[in-house]
């Protein structure tokens, strides 16, 4: 039984015994925010302070507020002509085009069927995946001809996270990482052991634990522990194979070194 014991926790950590990713710091930047939403390849920073969306540039900055709407809960650049900027508190998405006016408004208090959204991220085309709190599903929810192309069936535990790309959505509960198509299709689901966040690049997931970054590589589910700084991790965004960790009013930009 002994034996048996210790094949099972060898078996449960698996996942973890992986080697490290190592990094290297690239760069810092000074960055005043209540919130890193993240960076473009030509170094535009994305980011939310004292209630005010803000797009930085090297020689100028652009902002939009709605007082109107309260707090913005969440802000996805996925898609820089297309910007989503989510106030929950008035279930409603408002849509940005890259000079940050607004071209599109979703409330969706006034559409049938009513839903009360929690989580949202972008989609393909004119769509967004929102998660429906009353429902318990995620929905890829068509705004302008305000309807749901496809919805996955419910699942049984509080939502943490939600992050997408064009193809895919994955679900992050306080049970199971979950992976979705467009259909709603579910992909793949995975424990979640801990994990409270995660992003996306190129369908591999970054996913935060504690203060611990670990990355996942696409089609896999073997996590990899990543050797960071001893740093309060406030936000963090991935692209390609550099990691930005936002901490102590700086944003770093480190290298992954992925084999």
């Amino acid at each position: 039984m002994k034996h048996a014991f210790y094949i099972f926790l060898i078996l449960s950590y698996a996942g973890f015994c992986q080697e490290p990713i190592a990094t290297s710091l690239i760069n810092k930047t000074n960055l005043k925010a209540e919130t890193f939403v993240g960076i473009d390849n030509f170094g535009t920073i994305f980011y939310i302070n004292n209630n005010v969306f803000n797009k930085k540039q090297a020689n100028k900055s652009l902002t939009y507020s709605n007082v109107q709407l309260g707090k913005i809960t969440y802000a996805n650049t996925f898609n820089p002509l297309k910007i989503n900027l989510f106030y929950k508190n008035f279930n409603t998405v408002v849509i940005l085009d890259n000079r940050l006016g607004e071209i599109f408004k979703i409330d969706f208090n006034s559409i049938q069927p009513y839903k009360n959204v929690s989580q949202i991220t972008t989609g393909f085309d004119n769509t967004l995946w929102i998660f429906n709190q009353d429902t318990q599903q995620l929905e890829l929810f068509d705004y302008k001809a305000k309807k749901t192309r496809a919805k996955t069936l419910p699942v049984k535990s509080n939502v943490l996270h939600i992050a997408s790309n064009y193809n895919y959505c994955w679900l992050l509960t306080k049970t199971y990482l979950y992976k979705y198509n467009y259909f709603g299709s579910l992909i793949f689901k995975t424990a979640n052991n801990g994990f409270s966040e995660l992003a996306e690049h190129n369908e591999n997931i970054i996913l935060k634990k504690d203060n611990k970054l670990f990355y996942l590589k696409k089609n896999t589910k073997t996590l990899t522990p990543i050797k960071t700084p001893n740093l309060l991790i406030k936000q963090f965004f991935v692209t390609g194979e550099t990691l930005y960790i936002y901490a102590n009013e700086t944003l770093q930009e480190f290298q992954l070194k992925i084999n």
